[in-house]
């Protein structure tokens, strides 16, 4: 099968798509090329993403990747639920690869409460507590970079705070940056390893992890305030 390269808008690399994939609207006289949207959809197949989870530890660990129609929850096994769940929010792949960040993070005994114990601080967080909840999520934010790129996924920082006090983004990536790179330095745990293994045995990207797949650097105008 001949393939061709498809620019990836959002940071400008090539995907590699079957040139005679098309997206098809209603008029079946009227075909277009695959649009960026429908090229995630072909590339990164949520199914593919649970069914990796869920082979790696359905068992070991009695823990599922669940699609929701609400908010990310993680749900440990109760009366109605004899599994614990990882559960993500209405089946997208960037969802999926955070919440999944969050359980590999958590311990034991988190692991046995609901959102491990955590009390979510919304959208709307003042300074004080837009600096706490970043200084929580760098290691899972750090963890979800690594999955992306074991995955081929575009990753994206989040700060999470549309509505309250604003902080720089660069300051708070480059936390993440230099967090990831301690972890591929020094070691993931267990769970972080064997999932990262098989996202990359899967997606047929490099292994094991290096610290050149991360290149980042942050812009020279905003290096004054990181």
């Amino acid at each position: 099968m001949r393939y061709i390269g498809v620019p990836d808008i959002s940071d400008f690399s090539f995907a590699l798509v079957p040139a005679n994939f098309y997206f098809h609207n209603k008029n079946p006289y009227n075909h277009r090329p695959l649009n960026y949207r429908a090229l995630l959809a072909f590339m990164h197949d949520i199914s593919d993403l649970k069914n990796i989870f869920d082979s790696q530890f359905g068992q070991s660990h009695n823990t599922r990747l669940v699609r929701g129609d609400a908010e990310p929850i993680y749900l440990p096994a109760n009366d109605t639920c004899d599994y614990h769940q990882v559960v993500f929010a209405h089946g997208f792949y960037a969802s999926a690869l955070h919440e999944i960040a969050h359980w590999l993070v958590a311990g034991e005994a988190r692991r046995l409460l609901e959102d491990y114990g955590y009390w979510y601080c919304p959208d709307g967080r003042d300074k004080a507590q837009q600096a706490e909840f970043e200084k929580v999520e760098v290691k899972p934010q750090a963890i979800e970079w690594a999955l992306s790129v074991a995955a081929s996924f575009k990753f994206n920082v989040s700060v999470d705070n549309l509505n309250g006090e604003q902080t720089c983004r660069f300051s708070f990536q480059k936390n993440v940056h230099d967090k990831v790179i301690a972890l591929i330095e020094n070691g993931f745990n267990t769970r972080t390893e064997q999932l990262l293994k098989a996202l990359a045995d899967f997606y047929k990207t490099p292994w094991p992890l290096t610290a050149e797949q991360f290149s980042w650097h942050c812009p020279q105008e905003f290096e004054n305030v990181v």
